[in-house]
């Protein structure tokens, strides 16, 4: 039950769930763990002006704080631990508990010994959940019961089931409960698309193994995107949260369930203010897919993607940067069967506004394959629509890659056509290979051997068609550039 070694680097996230320990004969230690990556109504102001002033906005005034009393006692009791059970054996080839790993720092604070050769040891962990149906079906985290040998469920009145894991999704980290029980207390589902940034909620689940330990705060951001988490649209807070609140609900005012808190960011591995919830109906989707058929589908649309920046902005003549740039299209996807092309930039997908990269794999992932979707994309400085027909994921497959593009920098490179054996190699009909390159476009990040196939979305076959182009712009020239087997954008400053 190993996890991504991301932790290395300050301010990744590192997800909150199961709390794990090794077990020594007669004693038992809880302690937090987490694998890296880990209605208060809106205040209104107003302003006066007339021909000559303007009267500065009146401070809000605050009236009292929320009382989330009633809220605690009626959904509290749908909150439930979830504790897990492995066998681990230390050394190199040893099984780790849910979020350790070997290489990571954080490791030596569960207090176990990297020794080779001992023997197989018991191993627990602790998580959240919460029951979404009487009948014994409980949400909580894919990374809390990755992998567990037994899965035990307590509830508020002390009462303990052994679970089935009926699914779990890596990639939405949403894995679905069911215990033998009936006429069970249930939470009450909300609609996160009514969240608002500001708006107070609730946290509910069992820190460092504490219980139904209740914690609130704020909406700190909508729609974020984290690094290795494709498909969810994650809701911000600043609720503590810490190992062991995995899987746990966020509720609103209104007692409404609205997410799934799942990561943080941290260096410490701890609750350092910032919060990381899947939106419940997220969650509730990929649910209902594990119970129906043991797995997820997701709408593929088959590009690499990156995000658009001033410059890249510049370079295809759109106002402001906004937008997911095309830098890749899958051969024989459906991207490629309905006409897209590198350099086109998807602004709306399916009635959605797309105004960063990050939105667009979200919606892909949440429309049914099959599905045909109408994309308006930006092409030739103009908008243009296209149909598109949707494919469907697998777990290898991805619903649109990030690409990240290097910045800044002057044009200044030496290139010459490719070779017929070069076209091979690369499976290129054309493009010009980068021979030299020095000053500003070395720091763009343009290297000897890179192939250069486009510049602001046209084609470059010859020297001249690409001195042609660079001519023709203004302040930026936007290279698309092969390396390898992958493609990026590379926005280069021209002096």
């Amino acid at each position: 039950m190993t996890t991504p070694n991301l932790l290395t680097r300050p301010w990744l996230a590192a997800a909150l769930g199961a709390a794990a320990v090794a077990l020594p004969a007669g004693a038992l230690y809880l302690s937090g763990s987490g694998r890296a990556v880990q209605a208060a109504n809106p205040v209104a102001t107003a302003v006066s002006t007339s021909a000559s002033t303007a009267t500065p906005a009146a401070a809000p005034s605050v009236t009292g704080l929320p009382d989330f009393r009633q809220l605690v006692e009626s959904y509290g009791p749908a909150v439930v631990n979830v504790s897990v059970r492995a066998t681990a054996r230390t050394g190199r080839n040893m099984r780790l508990p849910p979020g350790v790993d070997q290489d990571n720092p954080l490791s030596q604070f569960f207090g176990m010994p990297m020794q080779p050769d001992h023997p197989a040891v018991p191993m627990r962990g602790e998580g959240s959940g919460f029951i979404v149906s009487a009948d014994g079906v409980i949400l909580t985290n894919a990374h809390v019961v990755n992998d567990a040998q037994k899965v035990t469920v307590k509830l508020t009145d002390r009462r303990e089931f052994e679970a089935t894991v009926i699914g779990a999704d890596a990639n939405s980290d949403v894995a679905v409960l069911k215990i033998d029980a009936h006429d069970l207390p249930v939470v009450r589902l909300g609609d996160p698309r009514g969240l608002q940034v500001g708006e107070w909620v609730v946290a509910i689940g069992s820190p460092f193994g504490f219980e139904n330990s209740v914690t609130a705060g704020i909406v700190s951001a909508k729609g974020r995107t984290l690094p290795d988490d494709s498909y969810v649209p994650f809701i911000q807070t600043d609720v503590a949260v810490n190992p062991g609140n995995s899987g746990g609900p966020l509720f609103n005012l209104r007692g409404e369930v609205v997410g799934i808190n799942s990561q943080i960011y941290s260096r410490s591995g701890g609750y350092q203010g910032v919060s990381f919830a899947i939106p419940i109906d997220v969650a509730m989707n990929v649910g209902k897919q594990l119970q129906a058929n043991g797995h997820v589908t997701r709408g593929k649309l088959g590009v690499g993607i990156q995000d658009v920046d001033q410059a890249l902005a510049e370079s295809f003549g759109l106002d402001v940067p906004r937008g997911a740039l095309v830098s890749s299209v899958e051969k024989g996807g459906p991207a490629e069967k309905s006409g897209l092309k590198e350099g086109d930039v998807i602004l709306g997908f399916d009635g959605q506004a797309i105004d960063s990269a990050g939105q667009l794999p979200a919606a892909v992932a949440a429309t049914d394959p099959g599905k045909t979707v109408t994309l308006q994309v930006w092409r030739d400085r103009a908008k243009r629509d296209f149909d598109v027909k949707l494919g469907q994921t697998t777990d290898e497959n991805v619903v649109a890659a990030s690409d990240d593009g290097s910045r800044a920098g002057r044009l200044g490179m030496m290139v010459r056509p490719l070779s017929p054996e070069e076209r091979g190699e690369a499976n290129l009909d054309s493009g010009l290979v980068v021979a030299n390159v020095d000053g500003a476009a070395a720091e763009a990040g343009v290297r000897p051997g890179d192939i250069v196939i486009a510049a602001n979305g046209t084609p470059v076959k010859s020297v001249e068609q690409l001195r042609s182009v660079v001519s023709g712009s203004k302040n930026h020239v936007a290279l698309l550039v092969q390396r390898g087997d992958a493609r990026v954008f590379v926005p280069v400053e021209l002096g």
